[in-house]
Formats: structure tokens, sequence, C-alpha cells
């Protein structure tokens, strides 16, 4: 796979690359309320530009469905990358009609361009193969070369991360290349105990993974909305909280499993329940109650885990060489919710172990939360990206780029 080092002992000055970047970030309004993603792509592009290249940056933002939306512009990413990086950032206000070709055409060498969101034309997603080529090849027109730098988006098959690359001299970013080097630290090169958390609030998103760990971990701890399947598979109580009954059986035949390959599979032993979900626009005092994880009461709801379970799982993290942790333990936008989340972040930090924040909700509460993002060992960019990589899957965008 090239890399950015080796385009520029080629020689960039002057040419027009085209970066995949990720800046999907979450927007209230125009306001960015987490800018990771750009801060995380802004050196690969800081990069190109100090060589003298002429920068494209390209991204989605949302589910827009294949026509412009205001609200999924990506104006606000742009001026917000503008700011990380020092210079003006042109935008375009479509993705390859007359403003993008206005806009590249208009690039001198050092600049630096932003698309308007790709999602916002139907090829970008498409599953035919055609219509996603075309729009391929009118994002080729733009460009000398390709960079893939949006990690975050390389497990899609779409025009921007898989085809395009296949019509440019194409080479990975610096985040990817990171990125790629962290999770072979949890597949081939991984320091024991290894441990890993999961959270979130479905079972069926981590079922694929699961699968996997089970085989290579030495600890999986469970909290969030997907720990209430596993309580319901022990066969306790679980309220109104949030199930997947139809997960019950394969929880089961994960929980069997560890125990028969002597992997600890640690669910809660007490959890924050309230009747109703809370408030996470004027955050009003929730009053959680405490109770033990096998006696949530029937018209009650789990958001967190208690404070006996954060005790527990400080104490699993405690002698970790390798912790992997994806997904949060509760309601941690709101602040009487958000103390789980704070004890697995802690926690990874009281650790000695080489520790991945795995993207998504949990590098969110990471910063939310008012941690130092550079205490940890790696916070990925790309939540599903990574789990899909760790579960073994082919994901299209690094496979284009190592062709």
């Amino acid at each position: 796979m090239k890399t950015i080092d080796d385009l520029a002992s080629e020689g960039v000055a002057g040419k027009r690359i085209f970066v995949r970047a990720d800046l999907n970030v979450p927007l209230e309004g125009t306001t960015i309320t987490d800018d990771g993603r750009i801060r995380a792509v802004q050196p690969t592009i800081a990069k190109l530009a100090q060589l003298g290249a002429k920068v494209i940056v390209a991204s989605h933002l949302g589910r827009p469905k294949g026509a412009p939306d205001p609200a999924f512009s990506l104006a606000p990413a742009a001026a917000r990358l503008g700011e990380l990086i020092g210079r003006n950032v042109a935008f375009a206000t479509d993705t390859v009609g007359e403003s993008a070709r206005s806009v590249v055409a208009g690039l001198g060498e050092g600049e630096v361009a932003v698309l308007e969101n790709l999602r916002f034309n139907a090829g970008e997603t498409s599953k035919d193969d055609a219509e996603r080529g075309a729009f391929a090849d009118q994002l080729a027109a733009l460009a000398d070369l390709y960079v893939g730098d949006g990690f975050g988006a390389v497990h899609r098959k779409h025009a921007s991360v898989y085809d395009l690359p296949k019509r440019l001299p194409h080479a990975a970013g610096d985040l990817i290349a990171t990125e790629v080097g962290v999770l072979k630290k949890l597949t081939d090169e991984v320091k024991r105990p290894y441990v890993v958390v999961l959270g979130g609030a479905k079972v069926s998103d981590k079922l694929a993974v699961i699968d996997q760990l089970v085989e290579k971990a030495d600890r999986i701890l469970v909290g969030g909305g997907m720990a209430y399947t596993f309580l319901k598979a022990k066969g306790h109580e679980v309220g109104i909280s949030l199930l997947q009954e139809d997960q019950v059986p394969a929880c089961l035949d994960y929980l069997a499993r560890a125990e028969k390959r002597g992997v600890e599979f640690v669910l809660p032993v007490d959890v924050l329940v309230s009747p109703e979900f809370p408030d996470l626009k004027g955050k009003t005092p929730a009053n959680p109650t405490v109770v033990a994880a096998d006696a949530i009461p029937a018209d009650q709801e789990g958001l967190d885990i208690g404070p006996k379970t954060r005790e527990l799982y400080a104490a699993k993290l405690a002698d970790a060489g390798t912790v992997f942790w994806n997904g949060p333990m509760g309601v941690f936008e709101h602040p009487d919710y958000a103390n789980g989340t704070k004890a697995v972040a802690q926690g990874l930090l009281d650790s000695q172990a080489f520790t991945v924040v795995g993207g998504g909700d949990s590098a969110a509460a990471v910063r939310l939360l008012g941690f130092d993002e550079n205490a940890f060992g790696h916070i990925s960019t790309g939540g599903g990206a990574s789990l899909e990589y760790l579960e073994g899957k082919t994901l299209p965008g690094l496979a284009a780029l190592e062709d």
C-alpha cells in the first residue's frame, strides 16, 4: 500500500490530489458539536498542501437520500478545516458540477478546497456498479492522484471509497496508515491479557465481532443497552430496558463458548434504572435508582452500569496488556448516567495497557466527558470500520488502496 511519503518522493507540487476524508461530524444546526474527525485528517491535508499539491477534499455527512439537503451540507466542516490548517479553504457547492469544476480549476499550489457532500449524488452509494462507476468517472476528472484517508468509510463499497482509487494513481493517507497499524496490534501482535469492553445499544451491531473476539480475547466486559439482552439470556428480568429478544439464543451461545474457552464474559452486577428515558436537551435531574442486575423492576429501564459494576470493570482492566473499547456503558450524554462510561475511560487510563477507543460514540464520550485524548493509545475515527476489520472482513476501501 503506497503512502503519502511515497507520493512526495515522486513529487506532488502542482498536482491535483483528491483526498477522500471523513468529515462526518455531528451538527446542531450549523454548529459542529465534535470536530474529532476533522482534526484527525487535518495533518494529511496540511502535509499535502505544504508539499505544493492542489488539495481537493471530499466526504459524506449523514444520510441524505442522493439529493442536496441543506441540513447535511459540509460547509461548516470546510470552515472548521480552514481554521485548523490555518489556510483559506474554498468550498464547492456541488460535487462534480459547475461549482466543483470552477473551484478546482482555481486552485493554486498549496491551496485546499472542499466539495459538497458526496451523498448528494445518488451515484456515491448506489449498489449498481455502472451508476457508481459513472460518478467515480466524474470525480476522477477533477484530479490527478487519489489519497484515501477516510477510515470511517473504508468498509463501504461507495464510489469515492472503492471505485475512484481504481481510476487514479493512489495512496493511503497518514490517518489510514495509523488506523491499520493499530488494528494489527489488536489482531496479530496482541499483548495479553487482552480485554475487550463492548457497549452501545444493540447486540446485533456487535454479533460478528463478538463471534471473533470470543476466540481471541481473555476477557469481555459488556455494558450499555446490549447488556440487557445478555441479562435476559441469563434468565433475569430486564423491565422496559432495551432488549433484542431475537438475539437471546446468540447471547446464550456466546456465553457458553466463552465458558468453554476460559474467556471471562463479564456482565453488570448492578445498574441504574428509571421509569423513563432522561431529557438529553435540558438535562433535568433524573434521580435514578441503583438495583441489582438480576432485580430490575418490571416498569423500570436500565440506563447505566451501577457503582459495583464500575468497580468490577476497573479491576478487570487494571492488569490488561491490551484493551479495545467500543460503545458507551450508558446514556453518557446525561450527567446522571455518565459515570459508567467515565469509569471505563478512567480504567483504561489507569492501566498500563495499550488502549484503543473504537470510534463512534466511545470517541465522542471521551471528548464530551473531558478526558485528554492523547492519554489513550489510540482513538479510532471509524467505529464500524474498526469492528469489521476485527471481524476479519475485507474492507473495500482498503482493498482498493492495496491494488
